[in-house]
């Protein structure tokens, strides 16, 4: 995820030079491995190959920059929830949550990111982050929420279950990305999914 150093990220006119986007993937990793406290101007300077000075200008100031990631974080695998989600939409629910869990899984066993969640990250941070970030990651959450209320919709649930529901799954889903930082295997994680895929089924069985 690194980039070439500075010198790579200019041509002779000066004119610069670097990818925006592999310059964002960059920071977006370093602050989702060690955290927003823990990652300084020296660190992401290292990570994308630009100087602080080039970072200001391209980027702006550390919260700006971070704001960026988060978003960025957000749309790329908020987009690849929407589309399992969409099951749902085809009066599966159940295959729609289960596809939802599954991107979970994906992402934690990809080797080329860190475990857990950048919005789950910044959601247990958000005391000590300013309010513009800290309000992102509950926006972030709000998203999934609701999005797994409409793929839960399908299933004609008494009124406020659906919602109940989804306020659960994410729940679960967030869980994933704590227990996969402190070590749990693929095996244990998978149990997290099943056991909530047959409560969840049960309980979907039972109120239809």
């Amino acid at each position: 995820m690194e980039l070439s150093r500075e010198r790579g990220a200019y041509g002779m006119a000066g004119k610069k030079q670097f990818d925006v986007d592999i310059a964002l993937d960059a920071a977006m990793v370093r602050f989702w491995r060690a955290g927003y406290a823990d990652t300084s101007l020296d660190d992401l300077s290292m990570a994308t190959g630009l100087n602080r000075s080039s970072l200001y200008s391209s980027f702006g100031d550390k919260d700006s920059l971070y704001l960026r990631c988060l978003d960025r974080y957000a749309v790329r695998y908020g987009d690849q929830y929407e589309q399992a989600l969409s099951l749902g939409a085809s009066g599966e629910p159940l295959r729609a949550i289960q596809a939802f869990f599954e991107v979970t899984l994906h992402r934690i066993a990809d080797p080329d990111v860190p475990d857990g969640c950048l919005v789950a990250q910044t959601a247990m941070s958000a005391p000590v982050l300013s309010p513009a970030i800290a309000a992102r990651a509950i926006e972030a959450v709000g998203l999934q929420r609701r999005r797994l209320r409409t793929a839960l919709n399908t299933a004609e649930l008494a009124e406020g279950d659906a919602e109940n529901y989804a306020t659960h799954i994410v729940a679960v889903n967030q869980s994933l990305a704590v227990m996969s930082r402190v070590g749990a295997s693929r095996k244990q994680l998978r149990t997290i999914v099943d056991i909530s895929m047959s409560a969840l089924s049960h309980a979907l069985r039972s109120r239809t």
